[in-house]
Parts: structure tokens; C-alpha cells; sequence
């Protein structure tokens, strides 16, 4: 098993003067430097938790990517601590939620991140930011930050740049590492308990489907994408404000990663990728056909990748960008990666199973297997093709309808950009209006859409209506498409 933290670790050891990261600003950081950080900080740690008799211990962590982030996350999961993320925008009363279950013992953050909750609060709300209360999250907190000092740091604690170095090496054994909330809308919070050893099997399992060596500099802010590149003695190129391009030329990049919609903006704006790239990784949320051969012309040398993936498991699967273009009826996933299990029960929905998979959620029994919410189907060469999520089928006269199972083939038709299916409930019937919402590019005309449908849709599923829109809604960080407000917008 590759681990999350020796594994980056030992090749520290092995070639200290390799650059490890590049900041967002452009700054290398060599891999003897991260090493040393690594372990200051989970001595740090590790002490105050033997002294309290506490082998793991949480640890709210509210940093900016950057190489500090990195290295107080290692350290702190080395020592035996369990991440848990502080997203801002968080309402009082969820935060409070998560904090009543996770119950830190460190704090770790930014001297800014302080000032912007505390003193600054107000103005940092007028200015569009809310920053969850770091200063006292939970009574007998310690903390430990970065930067200079600011207002709003709290009495005692530790700063980064005044810790002692030392050399020791933690003691590796399996432990919860992270907790990632997937709602943070209520105050009973869904937090999924990824472990040391479930974390180190996803990052073999990206391993094993890209080729990293020493050579190589992968552009992403993603943990879980950033740490094999460290494992493997890659450069981890952390994203910066700058032209994204000209950050990938600059860097000589060999791999990048991007949220489509993201992507899809960038590549508005500069058409190409410099010719360094190999390998372009999407995620987080599909990849509409648009954005893939939007993709694939901005980087013809390189491999476009599409990465189904889900927070309890992470990855599943992976599939180029030609395989899922040349698939006309749903959206391909791809083959499961080696060692993840999959079964799609009668219904259709998949579930997943293996040694990447999340402990579980807090307060809960232990998952043996994860029930996706996703509808899927395995076609003749054993891989994976998305229908649909389970909560957006649509029943009308009796049928169900999958919209995933044809939204890219209408995405993929000319003029259009999006394509989302969405059903109208009707009070007095009990059945749903099907409303087909599109963006469209030059070249729409909603009489040649209306003739290509009935090849691409079956008969029971065509829609009631069609509807234009100027830009279809998302949500999350992740910028998946929201239905809700999909349907919101399309009501008569």
C-alpha cells in the first residue's frame, strides 16, 4: 500500500533537492523543505496528544492551497490527527453542527484567515467572504497558524515559522484522516470518514491509471490528484491567478486537472494548451460533450480524461474523452479501475465496494459497500454508462425516464452547449411535463433540433417542451448542475 504520508516522505529522503511544489505564486519548494515542515508539524501535534493521551484528535483546517496547506495537512495526518475542513460560507449553526461532532483539538489556519473572522468579520461580509469563527471552535482548542501575526490570532498559539525543526519520523498506523461534509444546508451534518489506509488506496488507484515518473509536473489544487504526483518524486504546479495557460507553459506542465464548466471558460477565453501537456484530467462533476472536444483541440497531444468519482470513493472509474463521444446512449463512465468492486442492484442503481472506500459517515455503522444514487447500465466490454441519478428520474405515463441516458447525445448536436431534461409535476394529474432546457451556440435552430430528436430520444421520453436558457444553473464546488433551480426557471 502506497501510504498518504510516509510514501512522500521517503522520496523526500531519497532526492531532497528536487522541486516538489510550486506555489500558486510561482515560488519552488524543494522536496527536503516539505520533509522538514512535514515533521515539525506532526511533532508539534503528536507531543500535545501524548500529553493528553489522545492518539487521534481532530483538526479543523482552514488553509489556502499553497505549500503550507500541504505540509500542515501531512503533518497533521501523520501525528494522528483527522482533518476536518472549514468551508466558508458556512451558516453559524451547521458549523457548530460539525464542530459538535468532530470536537478538535487543533486548529490550523492562515494569521488572515484569523483577522477575516474576527476583527474584520463585518467587512470581510460586505465584501462577499463569511469565514467560520477559527478563534473558538471548541472549548481547550490549541492552535497553530501561518503567516505573520494579525489581530485575531488567538493567545498561545503556535506559529508555523517559530516551531522547531526536528527530524523524527511519526509513526505510521491506520486512522480516520478526513471528514468531508457532503451538505453542509442542515444542522445534522453528513460527514464521511475517509481513513489513512482508504485515502492512500485512492491515490494508488489514480496512480496506476496515470503515468507519473520524476519528470513529470501535474497543475492542479486537488489533493488527491497533487499527492501522487509527490509520491512518485513528480512536481506538484499549484494553481495561481494568472492565465492558466500561460501557468501551464510557464511550469511546463505534463498534467493538468479541471472541473469542466471551469475548463469550458478558460478555453473561451485561450483556445489552446501548450504542447508540455500529456495528460488532461476532468472531474467533480460530467463532462458534457462540448467541453471534451473543446478539450481535445486545445490539447491535441494530450490524453483527455474524464474521472467518475465520489466523495466516499475516490476514483471509480475513467474514460477518454473519444470513448465517451462515440457513446450515444448515456454518458460512460468507463471500466472500473482495478481492485474497486462494483453491482448494479435490479433497479439499476450502482453500488461500490473496496479498499478505497470511506470508513463510513459519522455516527454510523461502517459501510461495506456505497449506494451511489446512480443509475447505470454495463455495456458489452464491462464498462460503466451513467442513465441517470436515481432522484431525477422522471415518471410520465407510467415510463421512467432516465435523462442521462439522453442528455450528451443532445448536448453533442450542433448549436447546442447543454442539454438537461427535467419534469414539471402536475398537481391535478400526478404525472410530469418533460422539459428539455438547453444553452445554445451559433448554428441552433430549434426546427432541425426538434427533427434530429426522435433518433436520439425514445418516443415516451421526447419532451413536452424546449426551453432556452442563457445559462443552466449549478451548485457546489463542484459545479454540478442544479435541477431544482432548472426547474425552477422552466415553470410556466
Amino acid at each position: 500500500m502506497i501510504d498518504i504520508v510516509s510514501g512522500v516522505l521517503d522520496v523526500a529522503s531519497a532526492t531532497p533537492s528536487r522541486t516538489a511544489l510550486i506555489a500558486p505564486d510561482g515560488t519552488p519548494v524543494s522536496y527536503g523543505t516539505l520533509r522538514e515542515r512535514v515533521l515539525t508539524i506532526a511533532h508539534a501535534l503528536s507531543s500535545e496528544a501524548a500529553g493528553s493521551g489522545d492518539l487521534e484528535f481532530g483538526v479543523l483546517f482552514a488553509v489556502r492551497p499553497g505549500p503550507d496547506a500541504v505540509a500542515m495537512a501531512l503533518g497533521a495526518v501523520a501525528a494522528g490527527g483527522t482533518l476536518v475542513l472549514a468551508d466558508p460560507g458556512l451558516a453559524p449553526e451547521v458549523f457548530a453542527g460539525r464542530m459538535a461532532l468532530t470536537r478538535p483539538r487543533w486548529v490550523l489556519s492562515e494569521s488572515l484567515l484569523y483577522l477575516l473572522s474576527g476583527p474584520l468579520k463585518g467587512l470581510a461580509r460586505r465584501r462577499g467572504l463569511s469565514l467560520p469563527a477559527l478563534r473558538d471552535p471548541f472549548p481547550h482548542a490549541r492552535h497553530l497558524y501561518t503567516g505573520r501575526w494579525l489581530p485575531g490570532v488567538p493567545r498561545g498559539a503556535l506559529r508555523l515559522g517559530g516551531l522547531p525543526a526536528v527530524q523524527a519520523m511519526p509513526r505510521v498506523h491506520d486512522h480516520a484522516a478526513v471528514v468531508a461534509f457532503t451538505s453542509g444546508t442542515t444542522e445534522q451534518p453528513k460527514g464521511v470518514v475517509h481513513t489513512r489506509r482508504s485515502l492512500s488506496e485512492g491515490l494508488r488507484l489514480f496512480s496506476t491509471a496515470v503515468s507519473l515518473g520524476p519528470e513529470d509536473a501535474v497543475h492542479t489544487d486537488q489533493f488527491i490528484l497533487g499527492l501522487p504526483a509527490l509520491i512518485a518524486g513528480a512536481t506538484w504546479s499549484m494553481r495561481g491567478r494568472g492565465d492558466y495557460a500561460e501557468e501551464l507553459a510557464a511550469r511546463r506542465a505534463t498534467h493538468a486537472f479541471s472541473v469542466p464548466v471551469q475548463l469550458h471558460e478558460l478555453l473561451s477565453r485561450t483556445p489552446a494548451l501548450p504542447d508540455t501537456l500529456r495528460c488532461l484530467l476532468l472531474g467533480a462533476a460530467p463532462a458534457p460533450p462540448a467541453v471534451l472536444r473543446k478539450a481535445m483541440a486545445a490539447a491535441p497531444r494530450a490524453r483527455v480524461l474524464s474521472v467518475y468519482a465520489m466523495t466516499e470513493a475516490l476514483p471509480i472509474a475513467i474514460a477518454t474523452a473519444e470513448e465517451k463521444l462515440a457513446t450515444t446512449e448515456g454518458d460512460l463512465l468507463g471500466a472500473p479501475l482495478p481492485g474497486v468492486g462494483v453491482r448494479v442492484a435490479d433497479d439499476g442503481e450502482l453500488f461500490v465496494g473496496g479498499p478505497h472506500l470511506a470508513r463510513g459517515y459519522l455516527g454510523h455503522e461502517p459501510l461495506t459497500e456505497l449506494p451511489t444514487g446512480d443509475l447505470v447500465r454495463l455495456d458489452g466490454e464491462g464498462r460503466l454508462v451513467l442513465l441517470g441519478r436515481k432522484k431525477d428520474m422522471i415518471l410520465r405515463d407510467g415510463v421512467n425516464i432516465y435523462p442521462g441516458l439522453y442528455e450528451p447525445a443532445i448536448a453533442a448536436l450542433p448549436g447546442v452547449h447543454e442539454a438537461a431534461i427535467v419534469g414539471l409535476p402536475d398537481q391535478e394529474t400526478g404525472d410530469e411535463e418533460v422539459v428539455l432546457a438547453l444553452t445554445t451556440t451559433t448554428g441552433y435552430d430549434e426546427r432541425s433540433l426538434r427533427r434530429a430528436l426522435p433518433e436520439l430520444v425514445d418516443a415516451a421520453a421526447l419532451p413536452d417542451r424546449v426551453v432556452t436558457l442563457p445559462e443552466l444553473p449549478r451548485k457546489g464546488r463542484s459545479d454540478k448542475l442544479d435541477r431544482a433551480a432548472i426547474r425552477t426557471m422552466v415553470a410556466r
